[in-house]
């Protein structure tokens, strides 16, 4: 079985490197940010008087 000469294993290297950055790249531009919402009604806090 013939061996690969180093650079052809470097340029290997950076082909699959290259792709993987466009892959992740391309995941984070690709999604369209969705508008978050407010609540409807504001969280009320409940008090408690705790008797020892």
């Amino acid at each position: 079985m013939p061996q690969m000469a180093p650079l052809l294993w470097l340029n290997l290297f950076l082909m699959f490197s290259a792709t993987f950055v466009m892959f992740i790249v391309l995941n984070y531009f690709i999604k369209v940010p969705t508008k978050i919402e407010k609540a409807p009604s504001p969280l009320k806090k409940v008090e408690m008087s705790w008797k020892w």
